[in-house]
């Protein structure tokens, strides 16, 4: 297995952020120069190569070349202003959902979340959405559809905390799966579906349960995800 991919976790290529709603977020509030989305289409995936590693494919978002055996500390504010570290659910499998209010992947995918949320807390895992947006739309938005699992938010602090994944001009949504230490199993680029969540899901489970070791339980994403991605449907 390529060096990249065994000594990090699992980027998956799939549907990313709509390409007018981002620029519209960069002209209305100046975003990064260069930032942009990937154009794939709806509901397909593939596993990466080492070339999409290390390549930008063409439209500014650029793949991580490492992604960080842990998932960075970093500390935002939740809707309602209070300033809160990722470190409040130490202990947990996380789901790290970034998205944003402009994103309709990202909107799409809400619904599962909230299921995910729901089915998972049990079994020791938590949801945290990272909405990179202003305050005032994230507190509108949430409240509209009863988001019921936590939010952070951030602009320019958001994006650092997304530089710290690998990605300088990420595209959204994106997903960061940890295990209870905190150390990153899998990263999902792109809107994710029931189907990949609990392939990833799984795993994540069998490592809290020292079922299996961490790079075995990433091998299995890793080809997981490109069986899914081969399947007609």
């Amino acid at each position: 297995m390529n060096r990249l991919l065994g000594a990090a976790a699992i980027v998956v290529l799939a549907v990313v952020a709509a390409w007018g709603g981002w620029r519209l977020h960069q002209a209305t509030h100046g975003a990064h120069e260069g930032a942009g989305v990937l154009k794939v289409p709806v509901g397909e995936a593939s596993a990466p190569t080492p070339s999409d590693l290390m390549s930008d494919l063409g439209t500014g978002v650029r793949l991580p070349a490492h992604i960080p055996e842990r998932l960075p500390d970093f500390t935002l504010a939740d809707p309602s202003g209070i300033e809160t570290s990722i470190h409040h659910w130490d202990g947990r499998a996380l789901i790290v959902n970034f998205w944003a209010t402009w994103c309709e992947p990202c909107r799409r995918e809400i619904p599962l979340l909230e299921s995910l949320a729901s089915r998972w807390s049990a079994r020791g895992m938590t949801v945290v959405g990272v909405a990179v947006d202003e305050r005032p739309q994230v507190v509108a938005f949430a409240r509209s559809l009863k988001i019921d699992y936590p939010l952070l938010v951030g602009e320019e602090d958001a994006l650092a905390v997304a530089a710290k994944l690998g990605f300088d001009s990420p595209g959204f949504p994106f997903t960061v799966f940890t295990d209870r230490r905190g150390e990153v199993v899998a990263l999902y680029l792109g809107e994710l579906h029931a189907a990949q969540a609990e392939l990833i899901l799984g795993e994540v489970q069998a490592v809290d349960e020292q079922q299996v070791p961490l790079e075995e339980a990433r091998r299995t994403i890793r080809d997981g995800l490109a069986r899914l991605a081969a399947t007609p449907g």
